[in-house]
This record gives structure tokens, C-alpha cells and sequence, in this order.
């Protein structure tokens, strides 16, 4: 069960993680990168991050190469969110595949 400190930063690096990835994949056309959720550590060290990836057959590459830059993500994250968060949380991005599995099950119920 989450805390609403816990749910309150979640919401506040979903965000920001948001616009972050907005703006590095404005480059490459074709390619949207969203933040479905952001699950925060009691402890507020670790923040594991799904994100969705249309389309869904660039997922793993992305993810993979996103946790390779994930440094420069960090940096970005703390320079937006210095004034709320004492610590930066350690990240970990995931493929969110909800919507690939609700699409298998619906062509399954068809």
C-alpha cells in the first residue's frame, strides 16, 4: 500500500519523465515514448517507471537503450525537480505491455 508521500512523488516524476521523454523523441518522428506509471520505494530510493512505447515492436529497444542513458535522465530529473525532492531516486524503466495484453485478450473474446 502506498503512502501519499509515496503516490505524491510518483505523480510529480510521472510528470516530469512525461516531458522529458517528449522532448528527446521529438526527434524521432514516428516514435512516442509515454510514462504510464511510476512506482516509488518506501524508502524513496528507487523509482521503477513503465513506459509505453508506440509502436510496440521498438519497445525493448528503447527501454534497453533508455536504461544505458539513464544517467543523463537522472541529471535532467533532478535539475526539474531540485526545489520539491531532497534525493533524486535511483531509476529503472520497465515496458508497460498492459495494452498489448487487453488487445490479445480482446481478439481472443472475438
Amino acid at each position: 500500500m502506498e503512502t501519499t508521500r509515496q503516490s505524491k512523488i510518483a505523480r510529480l516524476l510521472q510528470k516530469e519523465l512525461s516531458e522529458i521523454f517528449l522532448l528527446q523523441t521529438k526527434a524521432m518522428h514516428g516514435t512516442l515514448v509515454s510514462v504510464s506509471a511510476v512506482r516509488i520505494s518506501p524508502d524513496m530510493s528507487i523509482a521503477r517507471a513503465y513506459l509505453s512505447v508506440f509502436p510496440s515492436e521498438k519497445a525493448d529497444e528503447l527501454v534497453k537503450n533508455i536504461n544505458e542513458n539513464m544517467k543523463s535522465i537522472r541529471y535532467e530529473l533532478g535539475t526539474r525537480v531540485r526545489h520539491q525532492l531532497r534525493i533524486i531516486p535511483e531509476l529503472k524503466f520497465f515496458v508497460d505491455d498492459s495494452l498489448d495484453y487487453i488487445e490479445k485478450i480482446d481478439s481472443l473474446l472475438k
